[in-house]
């Protein structure tokens, strides 16, 4: 069974920084393409914003909305995934989901790119909230 289980979120006030933790768990890590996505209650669309990602190989994704302020990377050894976050503004409020694709799939970006739901596509974190107040 697979398992990823987020940590390190919490409250910090515009220009703090964060460092997310997602250790995995029940997959071959090693060769697992591994990401985040945000989320919020109010988002019209379930699966959120495709926040950052990192191949097996260690090619990065970054939103616009966070590059020169995230850095993703990972530990196999460890077999956890961080996200570093810096200069915190506050609409970088969210729950953050690590992820990773099920056996046949790539990340999903955008809603409208599948007909699938999110559960269908994506091994799911239980999420952590990241609250930066202003």
């Amino acid at each position: 069974e697979v398992q990823l289980v987020e940590s390190g979120g919490g409250t910090v006030q515009a220009g703090g920084s964060l460092r997310l933790s997602c250790k995995a768990s029940g997959l071959p890590f090693i060769t697992s393409d591994m990401g985040w996505y945000r989320q919020n209650p109010g988002d019209e669309c379930e699966l959120g914003e495709l926040v950052s990602t990192i191949s097996s190989d260690g090619d990065t994704y970054y939103a616009d909305s966070v590059k020169g302020r995230f850095a993703i990377s990972r530990d196999n050894a460890e077999e956890t995934v961080y996200l570093q976050m810096e200069s915190l503004k506050p609409e970088d409020t969210a729950g953050y989901y690590c992820a990773t694709p099920r056996p046949g799939f790539g990340f999903v970006t955008y809603c409208s790119d599948t007909d699938l739901q999110p559960r269908d596509y994506n091994y799911w974190g239980q999420g952590t909230q990241v609250t930066v107040s202003s």
